[in-house]
């Protein structure tokens, strides 16, 4: 600009930045980007505005944030001085460490200005520091909303309206000469408050109880309430502008009163230094990594297990949406986890797109087509896939089995469980285990002190003010969320944070595939089969085997080995899939490093033997049978009642319901039926067989306006600059253009060469232009692409990208460079 004139408003502080520098502005306050403002003035007033400024001040650290309010109970403008001395104090050192905390508030002070600067809530040189209107407004103490700082109003502020008489009496108590007019009046009572000495000795004459009823207000809330006859002490401090009346029952201690008692300090406790991380244990690395990859096989086989459960159609979803609390219990009894970890895994599964609801009218969850992909990839892919989806995910399985605003329940899987803070808080707290050394956990109490140093601010509303979060903070209890997530999932071990893990956050998830592959262990190919019916698998099963094992036996237990059962129903289960018993004599004999035990063999064959006695079709139902005493003890059975059986014929039995619940009653009964098809053919049932359509995984919910790239950025400020830099040109040649008539003539190929130099350098030019009517208009644009005979340019007088045909422009020129003011 050429000129040293401090900046007058924060638009002439925004106009004297670099470029780089509002970059950087828009960088992080994204919200100011759309669209994108027409020109400097445009970006200032939008940075102002109180939606903007609430989401910028949310992102402030503890020690910005308390720049920011002793900026609001400072004098507006504020010499850097001033505001130094609001944090410090008086900087008098009395041996319990304040001279070291003003040496880190002092350090720190430089830091917290710039950012302050940087996100344009602060302009004006050190000599007059200007806290943006709006922010003031947030932050300065009001009856409505105390000031975070604990501060009331000031002299002036609290005795507008009061009497002149009234102040005269106040002056006359305190010790002051009487004034001829109110306003000399409030400047005399606040010279004596921040006057240091004769504060000291007005305070030396106070009662006792006085000084009591001070110490309870002077770190706020600086308001009390009285009675209509008060105390003496109480009248002692009425009477001499110590207390001063906001309404009949209310009093408030004015600023420079308790500024005074504070020895000149804002802030109670200045916060310059983040919190330190403490370390709750040290422990090997390679301890810590084994331990992650073992929870992080462990987090496999669950998800495994989930979408094996839900194979052939999961639970029915509820009218509201989500799963219902009994079958979510039933999950986790499967499972065999508790019911919030069973909706963390739920709520996993579904957010990496492995289940879905499957749009059918009797609605319900199942597995969808991925799920089948996603099995087929090696465990440490697996796990790469699940651990990228949670970081990523703005559904928040902690908030399950609470209630919304609207006191409704939120169950897995339903709605209004998106927390747009869920994934910065997530990448935030891991980002912190990866600052200390390999295998030191640390104390999550510890963590959540940085968290809530870095960002101390939540709304308590759309568009209400700033308030500093509590015990029940949001990004609190999901930091403590992430911290039990990140250990079920193995991205942590015994509290650390894994080298897999360091990997994926800081390299991708290929190598931390690779980092993790060693450490899982490799799938076996057989089992040990005992004579009790039953068969232990001492590790991971290649999937195929634990494909069919799962079919032919029950899971009886799960841990560093997983034992299988062998009962009657489930052989029969393996027979109803199609196996012949010679088929699971072959898979057992096998897979089995141990002989196949005899009892195992009898009860394959004895219940090979009796599947398929009984065949089952539809008449509404029947039952065959060669064997007519068989039918004819069915018939005789009590047991058989509900199932309303009849005889057709000596070897068919007809029932009034359907053959699936006629399968299901001989079942009860101790019979092995098989269902047949219309031609009589043994129906096989095959597991797996129910799979949602194509589902894409839930779409993360972002918090507020995404982070613009490089090239958004760099257009965005050359659109602001052209723009700002053609609103005063055309202003300042207004009268030039009148007496000419019309812009100079140029040459078609003048007209070419100065738009490709303009659209090759960025910057913007005026240019004649006659439309297909034959209208002619002046526009600023800013050339993006030259080529074909069109100029694509940003229109500023139309505020969008237009293409104009070059033979249509009467003329062109550059825009004249803007003259210092």
């Amino acid at each position: 600009m050429g000129t040293t004139t401090p900046p007058r408003t924060l638009a002439e502080a925004l106009r004297a930045r670099g470029d780089e520098s509002l970059a950087g502005l828009l960088r992080a306050r994204p919200d100011l980007l759309s669209p994108v403002p027409n020109d400097i003035t445009q970006l200032a007033t939008r940075a102002g505005t109180r939606a903007s400024v609430v989401r910028a001040l949310e992102h402030l650290d503890r020690f910005a944030l308390q720049t920011a309010e002793a900026l609001a109970v400072a004098p507006d403008p504020a010499p850097y001085d001033t505001l130094l001395a609001l944090l410090t104090g008086d900087g008098q050192g009395d041996g319990d460490g304040r001279d070291d905390a003003g040496a880190a508030i002092t350090a720190a002070l430089p830091g917290a200005l710039t950012t302050l600067r940087e996100q344009a809530l602060v302009w004006g040189e050190d000599t007059g520091l200007h806290l943006v209107r709006t922010a003031r407004e947030l932050l300065a103490p009001s009856p409505q909303h105390p000031s975070p700082t604990g501060l009331g109003p000031t002299v002036a502020e609290a005795t507008a309206g009061m009497s002149p008489g009234r102040l005269q009496e106040i002056l006359a108590a305190a010790g002051l000469p009487a004034t001829h007019d109110p306003v000399s009046a409030v400047a005399a009572l606040a010279g004596l408050f921040t006057d240091r000495t004769r504060m000291a000795e007005l305070l030396d004459t106070a009662p006792v109880e006085a000084l009591s009823v001070l110490d309870r207000l002077v770190w706020g809330p600086p308001y009390g309430e009285v009675t209509p006859n008060p105390a003496p002490p109480v009248q002692w401090l009425r009477d001499r502008g110590l207390l001063l009346p906001v309404s009949t029952r209310t009093v408030v201690l004015p600023r420079e009163a308790a500024l005074h008692l504070r020895a000149g300090r804002a802030h109670r406790v200045p916060e310059p230094v983040p919190p330190a991380l403490v370390a709750a244990a040290e422990r090997d690395p390679q301890a810590v990594d084994r331990a992650a990859a073992g929870q992080g096989f462990m987090a496999l086989s669950t998800v495994e297990d989930l979408l094996k459960l839900w194979n052939d159609g999961g639970p029915a979803i509820l009218r509201a949406g989500g799963l219902s609390v009994r079958e979510l219990r039933r999950t986790a009894g499967s499972l065999d986890v508790s019911e919030p970890v069973a909706a963390f895994w739920i709520e996993l599964a579904y957010a990496a797109g492995l289940l879905a609801s499957d749009g059918q009218t009797d609605e319900r969850y199942a597995p969808t087509p991925a799920s089948d992909e996603w099995l087929d990839l090696p465990a440490q892919d697996r796990w790469t896939h699940l651990a990228t989806a949670w970081l990523a995910a703005t559904r928040t399985a902690g908030l399950i089995g609470g209630q919304d605003a609207k006191g409704r329940a939120l169950s897995a899987l339903g709605p209004d469980l998106d927390r747009s803070a869920a994934p910065e808080v997530r990448r935030r707290v891991l980002a912190l285990f990866a600052s200390l050394p390999p295998g030191t956990a640390p104390d999550p109490q510890t963590v959540l002190a940085r968290l809530r140093w870095e960002r101390p601010l939540r709304t308590s509303g759309p568009g209400g003010p700033a308030v500093p979060g509590g015990a029940s903070d949001l990004r609190s209890r999901i930091a403590l969320w992430t911290v039990d997530e990140a250990e079920l999932l193995g991205i942590t071990g015994r509290g650390a944070l894994s080298s897999q893990a360091r990997a994926l956050l800081d390299e991708g998830p290929d190598e931390a595939a690779a980092r993790l592959a060693p450490l899982i262990p490799e799938p076996l190919d057989h089992v040990l089969l005992q004579a009790d019916l039953t068969a232990v698998a001492p590790g991971p099963l290649e999937r195929p085997l634990a494909e069919m094992l799962s079919v032919l036996a029950d899971v009886e237990s799960k841990g560093g080995a997983t034992v299988y059962r062998f009962t009657p129903g489930s052989v029969r289960r393996a027979l109803d899939a199609g196996r012949a018993a010679t088929d699971l004599h072959a898979f057992l004999a096998t897979h089995s490093r141990t002989p196949v035990p005899q009892p195992l063999t009898y009860l394959i064959d004895d219940v090979a033997r009796r599947h398929g006695h009984l065949r089952i079709g539809a008449a509404s139902a029947y039952v065959r049978c060669d064997d007519e005493a068989v039918l004819n003890e069915i018939l005789a059975d009590k047991r058989s009642a509900t199932l309303r059986l009849r005889r057709l014929a000596p070897t068919v039995l007809a029932a009034q319901t359907d053959p699936g619940s006629l399968l299901e009653g001989l079942r009860e009964m101790g019979y092995a039926p098989a269902a047949e098809s219309a031609e009589g053919d043994v129906l096989i049932t095959r597991a797996g067989a129910r799979r949602t359509p194509p589902r894409t995984p839930p779409v993360p919910v972002p918090e507020g306006p995404p982070v613009p790239d490089t090239t958004l950025l760099t257009a965005a400020v050359r659109a602001v600059r052209a723009g700002d830099s053609a609103a005063r040109a055309v202003h300042k040649d207004t009268s030039e253009t009148a007496a000419a008539g019309s812009l100079p003539r140029t040459t078609p190929a003048e007209t070419l060469a100065t738009v490709q130099a303009a659209a090759m350098t960025g910057s913007a030019v005026w240019i004649g232009y006659v439309n297909a009517e034959g209208a002619a208009s002046q526009r600023v644009i800013a050339p993006v692409k030259v080529e074909g005979g069109f100029v694509t340019a940003y229109d500023h007088t139309a505020d969008e990208v237009r293409t104009y045909p070059l033979h249509r422009i009467t003329g062109v020129a550059e825009l004249a460079d803007e003259q210092p003011t």
